[in-house]
């Protein structure tokens, strides 16, 4: 079908849906166009949203990001922002593909609508120029046929009044010829416009309009295709982006079935573990003990009984108040035999550290942190050690790197001197090797710490069994150990232990136990690394650079046994020595 016949006349109506169309064609760029600046403001909001939930960083937030739940949820979070990227695609492909591309389209319609509607108005004038020339001849023709029959008639009425000269007939005769000629004239002319008017009518609609309307036809079904074709793009738009944002659901989908709530309650444990050990039973206090022993108070022998020795259990963690537990406040007990007393001074030992302790514990409440995190319980502390090392010898690598890049510089200087001067470098180069230095200091200084940290943990266990080997013999349980050097997490814990919880042995059995014991043979010697002050029970002191036997290997606890003299022996870290073996040594037994 054509609209150059079938809508010949109808060149207004076309110009009017025509003009409609293409404000159809930008009514749907402003839609587009608004569709984009959503899927950007979406994409923002989404992005802002992601980013306001992401961990801060060096906050106490990233350490929750340990654990398998809080992990998935910044993967949510990582694909929320990769989803948002995808609607900003979306946004971006809109654009450039629909938004700008039909408006150029627009534009060109315009142009060419235009130009088409202008040749139509063209021809359309043409016409009625024509129409006015035929209507112009066609009236003069009348009016010169209305003339000559006037001129006629008037020369008929002379020619018959018999009164009237024949000059006057002749005169009315030469004028009505006149008349009948110019009506001839205006007959030819009228003619002539007709013909060409009837000409130029069958032109204009059979040739000028068919051809200005097909191309505006063709121009309307451009414009059609075109919205049609844009359509289907904004959908391809959107389905280009689906497989992507299906990975980025898949991944939120395998970050929450990559929850581990097993994981998350052993890294519950390793964050909160104190390293201590629970607390031991509430010992009965036997307040008619006393009155009991009042008439062998001042008999030494008389406190034997039986030959067995008198052992009073104390709670494995006396020294130590849990939160759900009162400290008992017992009454003043009389004055203890003389072998108590003994066997209390053989047992016990200096307490130093808790001056110590007490300057911890006031520190804490200033609000001040120790620098070796001796407020923390054991297993914490050794944490934030270890990762104080680990952020030392970051920076001592760091500091490394920079040497060696001035190093470098300074062997490019040396050899192309135009390039710089080498001496301009010593002075960094001298205050990098300084802060190495001290970096090492320091990383050494907090190596000592989580040795002696990892030390003491196994050494308690130790500790327990060469007690129990000491009392086995006499077949008599002996008190836990742990409850000694223990600190609780405030820092401020001094090891009081009272008369409930102290081991009560009497020193003629004592000595015996260790008159019973063989030393054991040296089988290497060992060099102090660092200075070691034991304190625990067990332990020994060295000094750095002290050369000392080694008597017991490290069985895995981080300890070694090492001996002075015969009679000074005990534990100290295996990271604070520096052992040599005996290669003929055969190797000592373990003290169990």
């Amino acid at each position: 079908m054509s609209w150059g016949t079938e809508l010949w006349d109808q060149f207004d109506n076309l110009e009017k849906h025509t003009q409609w169309g293409i404000d159809v064609l930008e009514k749907y760029i402003k839609f587009v166009k608004e569709r984009t600046e959503i899927e950007l403001s979406y994409a923002k909001q989404l992005r802002n949203l992601s980013k306001k939930y992401q961990p801060k960083k060096n906050s106490k937030e990233e350490e929750e990001y340990k654990y398998t739940s809080c992990k998935a949820f910044l993967s949510t979070l990582n694909e929320m922002n990769d989803y948002a990227g995808q609607h900003e695609v979306i946004s971006e492909n809109m654009t450039s593909q629909i938004t700008v591309d039909l408006a150029r389209f627009v534009q060109e319609l315009k142009q060419e609508r235009k130009s088409n509607f202008h040749d139509g108005r063209k021809a359309q004038q043409h016409m009625e120029t024509c129409w006015k020339q035929l209507e112009s001849s066609k009236r003069r023709f009348e009016r010169d046929c209305k003339e000559a029959d006037r001129a006629q008639q008037y020369f008929e009425k002379m020619d018959a009044d018999i009164n009237v000269t024949k000059a006057d007939v002749e005169k009315a005769r030469q004028q009505a010829q006149i008349r009948h000629q110019m009506a001839e004239d205006s007959k030819a002319d009228y003619s002539s416009s007709l013909q060409k008017f009837n000409q130029e009518q069958h032109e204009y609609y059979h040739t000028h309009i068919p051809s200005i309307f097909q191309k505006i036809q063709e121009m309307e079904e451009r414009r059609i295709v075109r919205i049609g074709e844009s359509m289907k793009t904004y959908a391809e738009v959107d389905r280009q982006v689906i497989p992507i944002i299906g990975k980025c659901l898949d991944g939120i989908v395998k970050a929450a079935e990559a929850i581990n709530q097993k994981s998350d309650s052993q890294l519950v444990i390793e964050a909160y573990k104190s390293g201590f050990e629970p607390p031991g039973d509430i010992e009965f206090e036997d307040y008619t003990q006393p009155m009991k022993r009042t008439v062998s108070d001042n008999s030494l022998s008389n406190s034997r009984g039986d030959g067995k020795p008198e052992l009073k259990f104390g709670g494995k963690s006396k020294g130590k108040l849990w939160p759900f537990i009162k400290k008992n406040k017992s009454p003043k007990q009389q004055k203890e035999p003389l072998s108590h007393r003994f066997n209390e001074f053989m047992i016990s030992k200096p307490k130093i550290h808790c001056f110590r302790s007490l300057k911890r514990g006031l520190s804490l409440k200033l609000g001040a942190t120790p620098e070796d995190f001796s407020n923390l319980p054991p297993e914490q502390r050794r944490k934030k050690l270890q990762q104080k090392v680990d952020e030392l010898n970051k920076e001592i690598q760091k500091e490394m790197d920079q040497r060696d890049a001035i190093t470098k510089m300074k062997d490019v200087y040396l050899k192309n001197p135009q390039m710089g001067d080498p001496a301009s470098l010593d002075h960094k180069l001298t205050e990098v090797s300084q802060n190495i230095e001290k970096l090492r200091l320091e990383a050494q200084k907090f190596e000592a710490w989580l040795a002696e940290v990892e030390g003491r943990l196994p050494a308690r266990g130790e500790q327990a069994r060469r007690q129990s080997g000491m009392y086995d013999g006499q077949g008599a349980p002996t008190a836990n150990s742990c409850a000694q050097d223990r600190e609780s997490p405030d820092g401020s814990y001094t090891e009081e232990r009272s008369q409930e919880n102290e081991v009560k042995v009497l020193a003629t059995d004592f000595d015996d136990e260790f008159d019973d014991e063989e030393p054991l043979p040296a089988i290497g010697t060992c060099k102090a690394l660092y200075t070691f002050e034991g304190q625990n029970e067990g332990t020994i002191s060295v000094i750095e650079g002290e050369i000392l036997y080694v008597i017991e290997e490290d069985k895995g606890d981080g300890w070694t046994r090492i001996r002075r003299n015969e009679d000074e022996e005990g534990y100290v870290p295996t990271s604070y020595v520096e052992v040599y073996l005996d290669k003929n040594a055969k190797g000592a037994k373990t003290y169990i």
